[in-house]
């Protein structure tokens, strides 16, 4: 390539408190429009803000998850601009002293490793909603719901150290992870809980000086950003080599086109005539504080895939699909506590949990088979009782009725034999059945032997013990 791309990412994480940042409305989704507002969130005159403290616990966590410095002593600042909803006409967040900051994330695409800087990380109210609608015998029209106004954000703010659309992807990742494994947001995209600003901008291949960027406002999925940041991409340098120049613009991104376009021109800092909020006395926050959230920290993603592999043997796939969520991973462990074994607990998770859930578009929260139960299933497997494949039946039927398995195995009589004797009459009886195919393994065709494990196995209904059948089928096919 000629060009290089510079990439950096401001993303929005909506904080999952009960009520807004500066008032005790409440933070519920989907409320009929603008029943959740008051005063404050509505900017009236006279109304006045107050810190929701939890507010600040949350972002202190995410800023410790993300190896940055937290700053003892932070400032509230008015962004100034206008918009329709945005009532007060200024947005409260933070300009010159952010409550954390020079931190990083690191990633990896395709095996290579890469760490990313993160400038800072700020709180802020989030705006209201225009919905653009059809009114029956109006027209159509655009309404404000405010619900939203009001409620926390923390804005987390890349160092343009990105520089293709995987590693943008791979960050987004990673951070919408940590923010959900810490609990302090439901990470849904959809509903805007999650968001991304693209800042993207394309400079000669050696050059030092960054191009002038656009930035892609609220993407809100990984797939989404990856398509509006390529395209982006593709649309500068085309710009550069047709002669034009490119302008600082912000743009949206057209999910049905795959193509952004622009929606304004680009504000710079001082065009939000930003000053400290003279409603909010400066944050302090002490050592003691920071050390108490510090200790209330689950275990993160990183640290438990690492422990994964070290400590139960598990292989990093199985390690990374296992940790991916933190509902799955603590589902997991719940089984190991209950006495299974990591590998065999890993591959049930992996395999029948997760087509169970995907066919009844359950999440693991959901599941109807327990922890506990898996559990029971799997110690059935392991002291001999049923085999892996009436297992699967079993677990089926636990999925249907909730029941346990041994009250499952018990009612349909699906105990395993291991008798070799009454074994070793079934495979009398095929063998005399198959007289020919006896004579082709003698002979030296061996791939026979599949063909009579399978015949025994559907002559005792599946309930034969795969490895008594195997070893008396050999002793017995060599004559």
């Amino acid at each position: 390539m000629k060009y290089q791309p510079v990439i950096g990412l401001e993303v929005h994480v909506q904080l999952k408190t009960n009520t807004k940042i500066f008032c005790g409305c409440s933070t519920q989704f989907g409320a009929e429009p603008n029943s959740q507002t008051c005063p404050v969130c509505l900017g009236l005159p006279g109304a006045l803000p107050v810190l929701n403290r939890k507010v600040v616990e949350f972002a202190i966590k995410g800023g410790l998850a993300t190896n940055c410095r937290i700053a003892p002593r932070s400032v509230f600042a008015r962004k100034n601009y206008f918009y329709p909803d945005l009532p007060k006409g200024y947005q409260i967040s933070q300009y010159e002293l952010p409550i954390c900051e020079h931190g990083h994330l690191d990633i990896e695409v395709d095996g290579v490793a890469k760490r990313i800087g993160i400038t800072r990380i700020h709180m802020e109210e989030d705006a209201g909603k225009l919905v653009h609608s059809d009114v029956p015998g109006l027209g159509s029209g655009s309404g404000v719901d405010l619900n939203r106004a009001c409620t926390p954000l923390l804005e987390i703010v890349s160092e343009p150290d990105i520089r293709t659309a995987d590693e943008a992807v791979a960050y987004l990742k990673k951070l919408h992870q940590i923010v959900v494994y810490l609990g302090i947001c439901d990470g849904n995209m959809e509903e805007g809980s999650f968001r991304c600003d693209a800042n993207v901008s394309v400079m000669p291949v050696g050059a030092e000086k960054f191009g002038t960027r656009t930035e892609t406002k609220n993407v809100n999925s990984f797939r989404f950003v990856k398509q509006a940041i390529e395209y982006e991409i593709e649309r500068q340098i085309e710009v550069i080599e047709d002669g034009g120049k490119i302008v600082q613009e912000t743009r949206l991104f057209d999910p049905d086109s795959g193509m952004t376009r622009s929606m304004r021109g680009k504000e710079d800092a001082h065009d939000y005539r930003y000053f400290p909020d003279p409603d909010l006395v400066p944050l302090v926050i002490s050592d003691e504080w920071i050390n108490e959230v510090r200790l209330s920290l689950p275990e993160l993603p990183e640290a438990k895939l690492a422990r994964y592999q070290r400590e139960l043997g598990l292989s990093l796939y199985d390690a990374e699909v296992l940790t991916a969520s933190r509902t799955l991973a603590a589902y997991y462990e719940e089984i190991l506590a209950a006495g299974a074994a990591a590998k065999a607990a890993a591959n049930w998770v992996m395999g029948e949990v997760t087509r169970g859930l995907n066919d009844s578009g359950l999440e693991i929260a959901a599941c109807p088979v327990t922890p506990q139960l898996l559990a029971e299933l799997l110690t059935l497997i392991e002291k001999g009782t049923i085999s892996n494949k009436i297992a699967k039946t079993v677990f089926d039927e636990m999925w249907q009725s909730g029941k346990r398995p041994e009250e499952i195995v018990a009612e349909k009589g699906l105990i395993q034999v291991s008798d070799s004797g009454a074994i070793e009459k079934i495979i009398d009886e095929i063998m005399a059945a198959n007289m020919g195919q006896v004579a082709e393994y003698r002979g030296g065709k061996e791939k026979v032997f599949g063909f009579f494990v399978g015949q025994v196995m559907r002559a005792s209904k599946g309930q034969a013990n795969p490895a008594v059948v195997n070893d008396l089928l050999l002793q017995k096919l060599k004559g």
